[in-house]
């Protein structure tokens, strides 16, 4: 599991910053690449990593503003052109629908491949045995939501040297004992294969928050996670600009990243006000100064998000 900042400007593009799109990997829990916001040349954008359009099956929009979702008519587009037959979710506020369709209708656009569109309230808007996403509404100019990914807990792992002590060979059984099923042995004893796996592994939190004032709203969705993605349009001086225009300052985002308990804060939608240097190390200081672990994104960094320890 991984994090891709394929855009972490705000409001326009800049020569060292696209606008907002972000891809949460889950090559390896489900062979999927979920995408947080599509601003323009997002698909661009992904051409300089090794993310493969038709392995993005769920698309969420934080907000309607055109600097996160612009992108999404040419990459669904593309994403057809490129093998996508899978269908495509994506989840948005009321009127992502009909701009994507709008877009698609106009143009002439044919797919290969289903979408089915959400309109995202409060709460949970996908559960499944491996994944679920809570939806919140946070305070910016329009609707804008923040979301919460939570991976359920992983199974142990298989005792392996348990099993070889009391004389179990590695085979079929095996598959059997990690479903912890009760299982008849060869001599006819029966063995629990509960007994056989190690403690379940808690699984992972992402909040990834949509543009917003600084706002209490934010601590359940960013509550304990592993990774908390947070706008900070502003720095911390120019508080009074953030509250005018429905944004976050460094401080705000780290504000909300030390009372909720996050293990590690990153700043994304950086004006383009702020390029030198200088300025990006000042922003990254000032979130510091309140949360240690926080670290300022760039175009196309990558951030692992380690498995948890065991129950």
């Amino acid at each position: 599991m991984n994090v891709i900042f394929l855009g972490t400007g705000a409001g326009i593009p800049s020569k060292a910053r696209n606008v907002t799109s972000i891809a949460l990997q889950l090559l390896e829990e489900r062979n999927e690449i979920w995408l947080f916001d599509c601003g323009e040349a997002t698909q661009h954008q992904i051409l300089h990593t090794s993310i493969k359009p038709r392995k993005i099956e769920k698309i969420f929009i934080t907000h309607l503003h055109g600097d996160h979702i612009y992108g999404l008519p040419g990459l669904i587009s593309s994403r057809s052109f490129q093998g996508g037959e899978t269908p495509l979710t994506i989840y948005g506020p009321e009127g992502t629908e009909q701009f994507v369709k709008t877009a698609l209708s106009v143009s002439h656009t044919y797919l290969t491949y289903p979408i089915k569109f959400v309109n995202v309230k409060e709460g949970i808007i996908f559960d499944d045995t491996s994944f679920q996403v809570r939806a919140k509404k946070i305070e910016h100019g329009i609707d804008s939501y923040g979301y919460r990914v939570i991976e359920k807990d992983l199974p142990g792992t298989l005792l392996v040297d348990k099993l070889e002590k009391v004389g179990i060979k590695p085979g079929p059984i095996y598959q059997k004992i990690k479903n912890a099923e009760t299982v008849r042995l060869e001599d006819g004893s029966i063995i629990q294969g509960s007994e056989f796996i190690g403690p379940s592994i808690n699984g992972r939190v992402i909040s990834v928050l949509g543009d917003t004032r600084f706002t209490d709203k934010s601590l359940e969705l960013a509550e304990n996670a592993d990774l908390l993605i947070h706008e900070a349009t502003f720095a911390r001086d120019d508080h009074h600009l953030a509250y005018d225009y429905y944004h976050s300052t460094t401080e705000d985002a780290a504000k909300i990243a030390k009372a909720s308990n996050a293990k590690k804060l990153v700043l994304t939608h950086i004006s383009s006000r702020y390029q030198s240097p200088e300025q990006l190390g000042a922003l990254v200081e000032e979130a510091k100064s309140v949360f240690p672990s926080t670290v300022i994104a760039s175009d196309f960094m990558q951030i692992d998000i380690p498995k948890r320890r065991t129950n």
